[in-house]
């Protein structure tokens, strides 16, 4: 796992979205897999920026979210596919019949779920997948103890997580309490991983994910498993790291 230690979420939005528009730049048919939550809406800013000043061109690209909340239809303010709209689909010009995100309202879910996972294998899997990082190590919706060969399935969410998301609800009762998520074995099929931490909230949970042996106690430590994981943190996220972490970093700006 590369580590890469930026000064601030500015910087850290910043170098994420240059990775990303590089990807498409160089192979303009990428596959992406992109996350929601607070952390990568500065990237997706600096996306649109980078698109609009380069004229990036999207359009034979597609899109694969990693997952969305049981019972919320795609048009609901909170669901993530409304999310990724308002950040970043309604911006670029990557069409709309390739982006993907997990229907949480359906009748069958797991008929969804087997859906899901082969759209991305006919895809020819997801070439670059972004992801952020919960307080207790979730990747996705992939809670503590989720197993590394967890494909895309129904999730039950955590107390916690539920409760720090609530902070996008009017309150913590209107949280779901599931959600369709890929799987660890689904996330490390992707080519390449970059992970985003940003704040002293996440460095306990950049520490375990680092330097902790993989274990599914900490999901994003599985990504220990994959050959390609490029890991953004800003300081206050790598304040907990050990000196023999950070003697292999990859300075900011390199």
């Amino acid at each position: 796992m590369k580590l890469v230690i930026v000064k601030d979420y500015t910087e850290l939005s910043r170098k994420a979205a240059e990775m990303l528009v590089s990807e498409v730049k160089a192979n303009p048919k990428t596959v992406f897999g992109l996350a929601t939550g607070g952390t990568p809406v500065g990237m997706y800013r600096e996306i649109i920026k980078l698109s609009q000043a380069q004229n990036i061109d999207f359009s034979q690209a597609s899109s694969f979210n990693l997952d969305e909340y049981v019972g919320l239809s795609s048009t609901h303010p909170q669901s993530y596919r409304s999310y990724m709209q308002e950040n970043l689909f309604n911006h670029i010009n990557i069409p709309a019949e390739k982006t993907h995100v997990p229907v949480g309202n359906t009748t069958d879910h797991l008929a969804e779920c087997a859906r899901y996972e082969e759209a991305i294998r006919l895809a020819g899997g997801i070439d670059i997948q972004v992801l952020g990082i919960g307080n207790n190590g979730h990747i996705g919706f992939n809670e503590p103890g989720s197993p590394a060969e967890s494909l895309t399935r129904v999730v039950q969410l955590t107390d916690s997580t539920i409760e720090a998301n609530a902070r996008y609800f009017n309150s913590v009762e209107q949280v779901p309490t599931q959600a369709v998520s890929m799987g660890i074995k689904t996330i490390l099929g992707a080519k390449k991983v970059v992970l985003l931490a940003s704040g002293e909230a996440k460095a306990e949970a950049v520490r375990l994910m680092l330097e902790g042996e993989p274990t599914a106690d900490v999901p994003a430590s599985l990504l220990q498993l994959h050959s390609n994981v490029t890991v953004i943190v800003d300081q206050e996220a790598a304040s907990k790291l050990t000196t023999s972490v950070l003697a292999g970093t990859k300075p900011s700006g390199s």
